[in-house]
């Protein structure tokens, strides 16, 4: 038998999972399969990845096609068709402006390169003293050295030093006020002002940009208030500080529209996108930026290469097959409509599992839940852990962030899958202790 301890997973209990391990062998459309022989109901799409299901078809096949046609080059200095294919399909469905794609390998690499961005652009144009970045507590924005400083989950970051210098706004989950909201939360766009008073500590002089998720999603489904993202625009236009949209999660139609940018009605200066890309097939991300951004950067800088920055893996051949077949997917299946339409169900669905005494707030919107527990005997993520793995014993696979159950169903879902999601969640809930 192997050693187990040879590997080494990430965000894993890895004592615990060595001892009785998950093992996926296979997967299809909205089912993964174990070493087991059991059949377990994905109602997280891989991790917020898997769009269009497992192992959808055309993405399979363009990903056999162009290995077998090149499998890779390398982005410095060279180029493949591929890549500006798919940065086109890009910016034809990003907001308006943005119209400039950096490709990178994965959500954390994407938010790198955007603080690097925010800061290249203010030393381009002049304004060196802008070095300070903001984040908002309660987000994460992967799991680099610039990801955990904005980011503003502590088990992230407590065991590192020398974080970048960052200052953090104010959560905007207000469960006293907002729990189980259905959809949008009414009370609490008056928390972007914390904006401000940040700035007035800290002077609009020396901070370069903000970056923040505008549906908060590994810290728990945060859903933003009405008023609050158009507002948070407003003061960062007015003091001169690049807003950044973290739409890894929300990226790809999850809320019914392309974009969380395009529902909301807000444009930011730079977005940062990955897992729904490739439908999870092939590791990758990408940066869009604005005009402003890219021509701020290019036109003026005084060497040839503009921005030194990249990786070896950037626009990979296959990686963008897999992403071009994606995105022909979502359009000819009509994905972001058919999310849309299914959301309201969703919505209804999920607030059934209101009445339990230990469940303190419901959240979701467009193909996004969660479902909110008190801690157990004041321990957290006791409770989180129970229900995750006893919905997978019962063929569920959820996944559990502290006392928080999050669910994001490929786009595929049928509302026959969703009655079973919720059923065997409140199978689950009704035994908790």
């Amino acid at each position: 038998m192997i050693d187990r301890k040879v590997l080494w997973k990430p965000f894993t209990a890895n004592r615990e999972f060595n001892a009785d391990p998950r093992i996926f062998v296979k997967s299809d459309g909205m089912y993964y399969y174990t070493n087991k022989g059991e059949k377990i109901l994905d109602a997280v799409s891989g991790l917020w990845c898997c769009n269009l299901g497992n192992n959808h078809p055309k993405v399979v096949e363009a990903i056999k096609q162009q290995a077998e046609t090149m499998y890779y080059n390398t982005s410095f200095q060279i180029g493949n068709d591929l890549e500006l294919e798919l940065a086109n399909e890009l910016v034809s469905i990003t907001p308006e402006d943005l119209n400039h794609v950096f490709f990178t390998n994965s959500g954390s690499e994407s938010v790198e390169s955007a603080l690097k961005m925010a800061l290249a652009y203010h030393k381009a144009v002049g304004n060196g003293s802008k070095t300070m970045i903001l984040g908002r507590e309660h987000s994460y924005h992967g799991v680099n050295f610039g990801g955990i400083s904005v980011g503003g989950l502590i088990n992230n970051k407590r065991h590192y030093n020398n974080l970048l210098k960052v200052a953090h706004i104010p959560t905007i989950l207000d469960i006293e006020k907002n729990a189980f909201s259905k959809g949008i939360p009414e009370h609490g766009a008056n928390k972007a002002e914390a904006l401000l008073d940040t700035i007035n500590i800290y002077g609009a002089e020396n901070i370069a940009a903000l970056i923040m998720e505008p549906v908060a999603g590994s810290a728990g489904v945060h859903v933003p208030p009405k008023g609050y993202l158009e507002r948070i625009s407003q003061i960062c236009k007015e003091n001169g500080i690049l807003l950044i949209f973290d739409e890894v999660i929300t990226g790809f139609g999850r809320l019914g529209e392309a974009f969380a940018s395009t529902k909301f009605g807000v444009t930011p200066d730079i977005m940062t996108m990955a897992k729904g890309l490739t439908n999870g097939a092939v590791p990758m991300g990408a940066v869009v930026a604005s005009d402003k951004i890219y021509n701020g950067i290019v036109d003026n800088c005084k060497t040839p290469i503009e921005f030194f920055h990249g990786y070896t893996y950037s626009g990979h051949p296959i990686a963008c097959a897999a992403g071009i077949a994606t995105l022909k997917a979502y359009k000819e299946e009509k994905l972001f409509e058919k999310v849309a339409e299914i959301s309201s169900y969703w919505q209804e669905q999920l607030h059934t599992l209101k009445g339990s005494d230990k469940i303190i707030d419901i959240r979701n919107l467009g193909l996004v839940g969660a479902i909110h527990f008190s801690a157990k005997d004041a321990v957290p993520g006791v409770r989180g852990d129970k229900v995750f793995k006893e919905c997978y014993k019962k063929g569920l696979l959820v996944r559990a962030s502290g006392d928080i159950i999050a669910l994001s169903p490929a786009f595929i879902v049928s509302k026959e899958d969703i009655q079973i999601i919720v059923s065997t969640l409140k199978e689950v809930i009704e035994n908790l202790d």
